[in-house]
């Protein structure tokens, strides 16, 4: 097998891998079919006012200032003598529509989802506003469309958005988001009086009105949560839905029907960033007040794991915790309309003010709903699961759904209502607990199918590597009528499988990751002779080196898996590389090489024990570095003129054009971080220098001469530019210091390829990447290779974990992106954000691909070691998920095994980019013929 179509087999393989842990663990929760369900009583209100201000973390909200008077005066009188109040846990992702979803339609949407599209509905879901009779909301264009097309029936949901533009990091002010939204409200309601038909309209029952507030997100983005803008963006939402609630009692006459609820679709770390599961991220407010809402309660004493309630000064009021979509049974509660028919939340009684026959009503109307998911779900399984293989839910059978009803609807008859409503909490328990078990049906099945393809597919590797890359074994002639025996075998094994999935109707997926093992495992299988040979081989070789050499592998691979967990492991890992020419005496022959590599692993190391970036800006660092750059440019520059062997006018243009692109890349950085703090917004002409220099930048590199170092370093000169621009710390320094330690280890394996005495060393001063190496100069694998494929995979996790953790979404800091855009675009700025994570990578994957060609070896060979030490990463995350009990543990490892395999396929791909980057060469206009050797 060639190496481009190996590549190619390995990417598809890899692909399923990847897409295959999203069917397992995040597919769709969502189920159809279902009846819609209300309480049969009157709702204690007509119409209810929903403020969601979004990105106000809890503390934030409730703390006292440091003169111990209220951040937000009013909602705090509130919650002080009005209405209820508590703590709204969201879930992973925290991030504004899956906040939203929860909220407004009760149930937590699948992470594929949430990747596919803000505006647009990935798939069709009831709502509280979609059950409502009518619907107003006002906010931004990312949210409000999500509940107003696809999802809901009939034309009763309104919406009125300010523009894209409006979203804007580096605006003034961005709590003018939030005065816009209050100031059409007022607006809004002025205008019905001389309006009939929205007058009426208003005055309808089961009326919704939905502010979304994003000042309070946009000004923690901009200036984090602890600045003076968050805080006063917090006393203009406190001002403003004072005004709106006055104004709107005002206009129903005070007539005692309208029910208020404000809170969060998620909170912010204190470095202005969320999507994980930080208690500042997932702690979110929640004050309810208004028509059958309870008042507050008073309480001695009151135990929370948090020790919120001393600081907030609020622990003699009762607080009321709930989970994120239980928000929505609340509101369908309050105003009478049937409750969401996905939803998974459960009413929180204590927040109504009500009769207990209608608490108990309603608690039976919230399992009604729950248990007919689970029907739906469960006759959904059953169809398309072989009866005699199909396993149902066992503590909620058919009877026992009946029963539980027959004996909750009896206890209503008989006014014991407290027996009731726990009986339905039982009840709607256990349904839940169903609709995870039908959920989860497959996941076993699925997780065996892919977790044998991946055993399969790493051991094809390192049989190809044994077979064609080492001595290990001999050459073994193929028996066709046994290979021909072995196909057609597997070939029915593999018939067996699809019919079996077609008479259940299973998904095209399915059959992917079921037939994947067939081609992987036949590959193996027939490698048989080869794993004979290899095993009578290996009983010859010394017992105590084996197990010595399998352990000292064994602890590597673990040191990159806690790496994923422990950023600080990358630490102890260098400092050991530091050690590394000592313990092989290459400091013996290569003095001055072995202390500049030991001096970069030391300085290296202390990347990551930072604290991640984006919590502490420091742009006069990043303009530091930007100087410090210019200034080695400038030596390196010095060095090409005295070597007139090496340089013509041509090449020197090149230098000066990429000293150019770093100068103005530093003045961009300054120039726009101070135009935007002292909120000048993000000039134009840097706004183009910027995109300029990030298309030039993948240019400028073809351009330079291709002997190696020249054009190592002008890669590293182009990525930089762009780099700083997408800095705002100490991570500026983090590629300097990562390339300077690239250039050592390419001269430190010479010195090791030569200690060793595998091949004479050759000169990398004169080394072109150009030059044409003959394929008999390749040589077969040797045990030091294994540690190149190792410190290769070492330094691309220290390139993806050496300045944060970016596994975890709350890593992103979107002020890295302000030199290129302020203006919220997240798919725009996601990809920037992505940008600077690669750059390292391909900084590393350059390197070693200059290792490959100058220490002999071919691009396949230590490829595939490298496949082979991924490969056992991923699988190792792969089994992880397994053992983690909840939620969030398992989504923190899924993002593991997604970064892995995504780095395995990315390596592949890069195994091209980094060759086509080092040996191409663009000719502007003619010229002589480099000097070659």
């Amino acid at each position: 097998m060639g190496v481009s179509v190996f590549i190619l087999a390995g990417i598809l393989v890899h692909c399923v891998f990847l897409v295959s842990i999203f069917d397992i663990y995040f597919s769709s929760p969502l189920v159809h079919g279902m009846t819609p369900h209300q309480t049969p009583l009157p709702p204690p209100a007509k119409r209810l006012v929903l403020f969601v201000a979004d990105g106000l973390r809890a503390d934030s909200l409730y703390e006292l200032n440091s003169n111990s008077t209220p951040r937000a005066p009013y909602l705090r009188s509130i919650l002080e003598n009005n209405g209820s109040w508590g703590i709204s846990h969201t879930r992973v992702p925290t991030e504004s529509r899956p906040g939203h979803v929860a909220l407004i339609a009760g149930f937590y949407e699948d992470v594929s989802a949430v990747a596919k599209g803000w505006k647009e509905n990935p798939v069709e879901f009831d709502s509280v506003f979609n059950e409502s009779k009518y619907t107003w909301s006002w906010g931004s264009p990312d949210i409000l469309p999500m509940f107003a097309k696809d999802c809901a029936t009939g034309d009763h949901v309104y919406t009125f958005c300010y523009t894209a533009e409006s979203e804007d990091f580096g605006a003034q002010d961005a709590a003018k988001l939030d005065v816009w939204v209050f100031d059409h409200v007022k607006s809004f309601f002025n205008s019905s009086r001389s309006n009939q038909t929205l007058f009426s309209a208003l005055n309808e029952e089961k009326v919704v009105l939905f502010l979304h507030l994003l000042g309070i997100d946009t000004n923690g983005h901009a200036h984090r949560p602890n600045s003076r803008e968050y805080k006063e963006n917090i006393k203009k939402v406190d001002e403003g839905v004072k005004e709106i609630a006055s104004m709107i009692d005002n206009f129903y006459g005070n007539d005692g029907k309208t029910a208020f609820i404000l809170t969060s679709d998620h909170g912010m770390t204190d470095w202005g960033t969320h999507g994980a599961g930080h208690p500042s991220e997932t702690l979110t407010p929640l004050i309810v007040w208004g028509a059958g809402v309870n008042y507050p309660r008073k309480v001695t004493s009151q135990k929370f794991e948090d020790n919120f309630l001393k600081e907030w000064k609020l622990e003699n009021l009762k607080r009321l915790d709930v989970n994120q979509a239980d928000v929505a049974p609340l509101m369908a509660s309050l105003i009478g309309v049937p409750f969401p028919l996905n939803s998974v939340g459960t009413l929180p009684l204590e927040y109504l003010n009500n009769s207990a026959h209608f608490k108990a009503e309603s608690m039976f109307t919230n399992a009604v709903q729950i248990v007919e998911q689970f029907k739906v779900k469960m006759s959904q399984k059953k169809e398309t699961t072989l009866s005699f293989l199909f396993t149902p839910f066992k503590p909620l059978s058919d009877s026992e759904q009946i029963s539980y009803l027959k004996k909750a609807r009896l206890y209503i008859q008989q006014q014991k209502y407290d027996e009731a409503i726990s009986l339905c909490k039982t009840l709607i328990n256990l349904a839940l607990e169903g609709l995870s078990y039908y959920h989860t049906y497959d996941r076993l099945f699925l997780g065996l199918s892919i977790a044998v393809s991946f055993v399969g597919w790493t051991t094809y590797v390192i049989l190809v590597i044994i077979k064609t890359h080492t001595n290990l074994t001999k050459a073994v002639q193929t028996n066709n009528k046994e290979s021909t025996v072995l196909f057609y075998g597997f070939a029915f094994v593999g018939m067996i499988i699809a019919f079996f999935l077609l008479i259940q109707t299973c998904p095209w997926t399915y059959y992917v990751y079921c037939l994947l093992p067939i081609p992987v495992w036949y590959a193996v299988v027939k490698e048989l002779p080869v794993i004979q040979d290899l095993a009578t081989n290996l009983l010859s070789l010394n017992v105590v080196q084996s197990v010595g050499f399998i352990f000292i592998c064994t602890l590597g691979i673990e040191i990159l898996v806690f790496s994923f967990f422990y950023r600080s492991t990358l630490t102890l890992g260098l400092f050991v590389f530091a050690g590394w020419p000592v313990i092989t005496q290459l400091w013996v022959q290569a003095k001055t090489s072995a202390l500049i590599w030991t001096f970069l692993c030391v300085l290296l190391a202390i990347f990551p024990l930072m604290p991640v970036v984006g919590r502490e800006p420091n742009i006069p660092l990043v303009i530091a570095t930007g100087l410090l750059t210019l200034m080695i440019s400038c030596f390196s520059l010095a060095s090409l003129c005295k070597n007139k062997k090496y340089r013509n006018n041509e090449d020197l243009k090149v230098y000066f054009y990429q000293m150019l692109s770093i100068a103005l890349s530093t003045y961009v950085v300054s120039s726009t971080h101070d135009s935007l703090k002292n909120k000048q917004g993000l000039p134009v002409l840097n706004q183009m220098i910027s995109w300029m220099t990030l298309v030039s930048s993948s240019v400028l590199p073809l351009l330079s001469p291709t002997f190696l170092f020249q054009r190592l370093f002008s890669i590293l000169l182009s990525l930089m530019s762009t780099y700083l621009l997408l800095s705002t710390g100490y991570e500026a320094l983090f590629p300097l210091v990562l390339s300077g330690l690239m250039f050592v280890w390419i001269n430190m394996e010479q010195e090791a390829l030569q200690h060793y005495g595998l091949s004479l060393k050759p000169k990398l001063a004169v080394f072109n990447f150009t030059c044409a190496t003959d394929i008999t100069q390749f040589r077969q694998l040797h045990l030091d290779d294994v540690r190149r494929s190792f410190f290769f995979v070492f330094f691309i996790v220290t390139a993806f974990f050496g300045t944060g953790n970016i596994a975890s979404v709350n890593s992103f800091d979107p002020a890295s992106v302000y030199c290129f855009l302020t203006v919220f675009s997240p798919f725009m700025m996601g990809s920037l954000l992505l940008l600077k994570v690669v750059i390292p990578f391909v900084l590393v994957s350059c390197a070693f691909e200059a290792i490959q060609v100058t220490t002999q070896l071919s691009s396949k060979s230590l490829l595939l070691l490298v496949l082979v030490i991924s490969d056992i990463m991923a699988l190792h995350f792969f089994f992880l998920v397994k053992d983690y009990g909840s939620w969030l543990d398992i989504g923190t490892s899924i993002s593991h095994y997604v970064l892995v395999m995504s780095l395995t396929i990315f390596m592949m791909l890069m195994n091209g980019l980094a060759q086509l980057l080092t040996t191409q060469r663009l000719q502007l206009s003619r010229r002589t013929k480099h000097h070659s050797t």
